[in-house]
């Protein structure tokens, strides 16, 4: 064959279709589905086995928010001292309602710290309803009411601790954040595959979601007075203080004891049951929206049995102020 021919040929054949997603949400629209969302789930058994799964959840994604009680756990391994409240906190995506900002300053008190050492970016209440009252009370953004401050205040303390650098505490290359790290692949039972930034500019470690899963049974499992351990126990204990009063993760750690529960931005969601079966999904488009639902009919499958389940599955559409659809689970 001649070299012209050769070419013709390979130029003959089409590239490889990348795989497509399923679609984990339908958005139903007066009867018509009007939009879907696609994404990949995975579903652990009590001995940690994969029981089901949809979608390749053996691709590494950023679990961003959702990676929150392993660095919580790092805080512990540094030598920081946090229970309760304050431990919950450092796990925590808050809403920025009155009682986080009032523990967040607290905590920067009771380790010297100032607020002007946080190096999470100012923000307004992550909660709608609170942010409306915020605004309306005339405050600004600020670090504090940054979701992310609560795990900043307690990586600032950390540091102040053992006396590591402040200024540089968000660098991948921190003691720190090397504890973090490896801690994250521990409870993962997988290397971390890259490492980026996170929206509050913390490092973020990117995993599988049969990682992420594998990670949120070590927690729910782990033996007492570990660092592991103890992020669980304050998370469950004080869930309001993960999340805010109007948030799924509180619903959920409230009403399903001994469930342990985190979200992450771009519609990341992990789960340990307390008999070590777990789960972890990633909505593709990042369409928070079809969290709930998808939350809701993984519960499901998995036999939990609560009203709270049904609660965090609900998600309406309004056609003017009349409900005329609903985003649902298509799986």
């Amino acid at each position: 064959m001649s070299a012209s021919a050769a070419n013709s040929a390979s130029a003959a054949v089409p590239p490889p279709v990348p795989s497509v997603p399923p679609v984990l949400a339908e958005v139903v629209r007066s009867g018509f589905v009007e939009g879907r969302h696609r994404g990949s789930l995975v579903l652990l058994d009590a001995g940690g086995g994969v029981e089901w799964a949809l979608g390749d959840v053996t691709v590494p994604v950023f679990p961003r928010s959702s990676n929150k009680p392993m660095q919580a756990a790092g805080v512990l391994r540094a030598g920081l001292d946090l229970a309760g409240e304050r431990l919950a906190l450092a796990a925590a995506s808050h809403s920025g309602e009155p009682f986080h900002r009032d523990l967040v300053h607290k905590m920067l008190d009771e380790y010297g710290l100032d607020e002007g050492l946080l190096q999470c970016p100012p923000d307004l209440p992550l909660d709608a309803e609170e942010r409306e009252t915020y605004l309306a009370s005339g405050a600004v953004r600020a670090r504090v009411t940054m979701n992310c401050s609560g795990k900043h205040t307690a990586m600032l303390a950390a540091c102040a601790l053992r006396e590591w650098p402040l200024d540089s505490y968000l660098d991948p290359a921190h003691p720190l954040q090397q504890l973090i790290h490896r801690g994250v692949e521990e409870a993962a039972g997988e290397r971390v595959a890259a490492v980026g930034t996170d929206g509050c500019g913390a490092p973020l470690m990117a995993i599988t979601l049969t990682g992420l899963a594998r990670a949120y049974r070590s927690f729910a499992l782990a033996a007492p007075n570990t660092p592991e351990h103890r992020v669980a126990t304050a998370m469950r204990a004080h869930p309001e203080y993960v999340a805010g009063t109007r948030r799924p993760d509180t619903w959920l750690m409230r009403e399903v004891p001994g469930t342990l529960s985190k979200m992450g931005a771009e519609a990341v969601q992990a789960v340990a049951l307390p008999d070590g079966r777990a789960l972890a999904f990633k909505v593709e488009d990042g369409g928070l929206r079809a969290l709930g639902p998808v939350l809701a009919r993984a519960l499901t499958l998995m036999g939990v049995k609560s009203p709270v389940v049904e609660r965090i599955g609900r998600a309406p559409l309004l056609g003017g102020a009349a409900e005329v659809g609903e985003i649902r689970a298509a799986f």
